[in-house]
């Protein structure tokens, strides 16, 4: 997925109220971005941070410029945008990219199943049990090389995956589908001291036959796409 328009780069000044980000552009205006992030972004929203923005000219969006990346100046990105993950793993499903997903011809996002709740992909194929995939974005490092999740508490993460759970016992393919937007991250692992009750409900579903898979990403200034799974470790 190519950024459209391209990025412009900033200096990150201050994250507040979750979805506000005030930067200092490069001309030296300071602006407010809106934040598509919704978790605590540890490490990630440090003051100075090198940071790259979409700007857009849409008379409807009261902000006109949205945060989407992290510049960590080591030749490493992270994407912040958690709306991302969605839009750059359907063009992967669709032209069966995923090598464990690559039988089903039939890519649907955002069907309705569970508990008033919506399955990002449920991809289905003649002769093959439907398969369910949950999308979640990583991008929590604490140690060099290791992406972890959550990065702050989820109980709606916890939720999809009872559902999840229940789909499985149900005899259809469910899958946790973890993608890491970082390319400083060789192995993923769960954050179980942030969110212990979540790592619970994970161990649930895993005994419920729900599938673990973790995919890495490649992330530029110019565009973010699917990269190779990663290792699980836990």
């Amino acid at each position: 997925m190519r950024f459209e328009p391209p990025l412009v780069p900033a200096r990150l000044i201050r994250r507040y109220k979750r979805f506000l980000a005030d930067c200092r552009l490069e001309d030296g205006r300071e602006i407010t971005a809106h934040c598509a992030n919704p978790g605590s972004m540890l490490g990630l929203a440090d003051p100075g941070m090198r940071v790259w923005l979409e700007e857009n000219d849409d008379p409807k969006k009261k902000l006109k410029f949205g945060w989407r990346l992290v510049d960590h100046e080591n030749g490493h990105f992270t994407g912040v945008d958690t709306s991302v993950p969605n839009r750059v793993l359907r063009q992967a499903l669709e032209n069966r990219r995923v090598a464990t997903l690559a039988a089903y011809g039939a890519v649907r996002p955002e069907v309705k199943y569970g508990t008033s709740s919506r399955i990002d992909f449920l991809l289905t194929e003649s002769g093959l049990p439907d398969a369910y995939v949950e999308v979640k974005s990583v991008t929590l490092s604490r140690q060099r090389g290791l992406a972890e999740f959550p990065d702050s508490v989820t109980a709606r993460g916890a939720k999809h995956l009872a559902e999840l759970a229940d789909v499985a016992r149900l005899g259809h393919r469910a899958v946790m589908l973890f993608l890491v937007q970082r390319t400083d991250c060789t192995h993923f692992d769960l954050a179980r001291d942030i969110d212990p009750t979540y790592a619970t409900a994970f161990d649930m579903a895993r005994q419920a036959g729900v599938e673990t898979l973790c995919l890495g990403t490649r992330i530029s200034a110019t565009g973010i796409e699917i990269a190779e799974p990663l290792e699980v470790t836990f």
